[in-house]
């Protein structure tokens, strides 16, 4: 059990998913099969793309959209400075360079299109866009840049699966879902996503070859699953490229589908919660609630409050704590990581002012607006 009063993130698990693992084991089909082909149906849908591919893990996601696309030795894929690392480890795993970009501002930490333009090189092949918090990145701009140098455009959605982009200068894609916009979309059911399974991700994309390549590196370049030769739809299999094993199981699919029914009546609750925060916090002296101008229907993964420096971030965060209120950092600062130190992330003062003084605040459906309440109110506290 945990000692927080009010935890950073809570499932809304109930009968549901109950049900739902029930009537996997009761099938005695564990992995891939029907649940997971009714899993990805639905969720294309909701996305509206031709194909959506359910996967192990977020990570796997963007490994497979890499390895899908040809990125591979040689080439530079610029990415947002502010991210999990998943996005730049796959970036080193497939021999490519992770070039790391600048935030549009401490108010909007997406990805800056003039800085993805900025540093386009001979050797860039793709853009990784991240959604941070679940408000998508300037996607209209991006997309225009990507077409005219001819990159590929890949959507690290893992924040806004069920969140709508709509472009406030009316330029197309304008209206579209979170994951249908780019060459290929990458999503995470991690236990504090917005869909949480444990473990789990889906690859989306609306292109025929990519879809096949995906299929193919999913299930170790095999031509047919377990599920296919079970029902008698083939005998045996060919291995037509060097594959993994980054596939999803029917008991995760089935918690996802159960999920995914419950989205869009929590993506709302997530909205509802986060203007009660703002309202709160926006007239603290100092303070930035960021995408307080986002035109689009956010999937609020994130609730994050700005500081004005690191330390009232510190002195904030302190109080939290001592009154057992969880926070967290979306993201500690990926260029100086060890493992990265050696890139180029000169001049990204936008990401280093953010990431030192952001504070992730409690953000769940289950979490009731008087608890919203003692959050701010602890945090204009520590402000003295």
């Amino acid at each position: 059990m945990s000692d927080w009063r009010i935890a950073l993130s809570d499932l809304d698990y109930g009968p549901e998913e109950e049900a739902a693992v029930l009537r996997v084991l009761k099938s005695k089909w564990l992995s891939m099969g029907p649940e997971v082909q009714a899993f990805e149906k639905e969720f294309g849908e909701l996305v509206g793309a031709k194909y959506a591919l359910a996967v192990s893990n977020g990570t796997a996601a963007l490994h497979l959209s890499y390895l899908a696309l040809g990125l591979g030795p040689g080439g530079e894929i610029i990415q947002p400075a502010v991210n999990f690392v998943a996005a730049a480890n796959m970036t080193v795993a497939v021999g490519s360079t992770p070039v790391f970009a600048d935030i549009a501002a401490v108010d909007e930490p997406t990805i800056d299109p003039k800085e993805i333009e900025r540093r386009i090189t001979p050797r860039t092949k793709a853009v990784v866009v991240m959604h941070y918090g679940g408000y998508l990145c300037r996607m209209a701009e991006i997309k225009e840049i990507c077409e005219r140098k001819g990159l590929f455009l890949i959507e690290d959605a893992c924040h806004a699966v069920g969140a709508q982009y709509l472009d406030p200068r009316g330029k197309p894609p304008h209206k579209k879902m979170a994951g249908a916009i780019g060459d290929i979309a990458c999503f995470s059911f991690f236990s504090n996503k917005n869909i949480a399974i444990g473990e789990g991700g889906m690859v989306v994309t609306n292109r025929d070859d990519l879809a096949e390549r995906l299929r193919l590196l999913r299930s170790h370049g095999m031509t047919t699953l377990t599920w296919d030769r079970h029902k008698g739809h083939a005998r045996s299999y060919d291995v037509i490229l060097n594959g993994y094993n980054y596939r999803l199981d029917e008991l995760r699919a089935a918690l996802g589908r159960s999920q995914l029914a419950k989205l869009k009546k929590n993506n709302e609750r997530r909205r509802e919660l986060v203007s009660v925060y703002r309202k709160n916090l926006s007239s603290l002296p100092g303070w930035v609630i960021p995408f307080g101008a986002y035109s689009g229907d956010s999937a609020c993964h994130l609730m994050v409050a700005v500081a004005p420096t690191e330390e009232v971030r510190l002195k904030t965060v302190e109080n939290l704590n001592k009154n057992r209120i969880q926070t967290s950092l979306h993201y500690p600062f990926l260029p100086e990581m060890s493992a990265f130190k050696d890139r180029r992330w000169a001049k990204l003062a936008r990401s280093v002012s953010f990431v030192s003084r952001v504070i992730t605040l409690p953000l769940f459906p289950t979490l009731n607006l008087q608890q919203v309440e003692e959050i701010c109110a602890n945090i204009a506290h520590a402000q003295g």
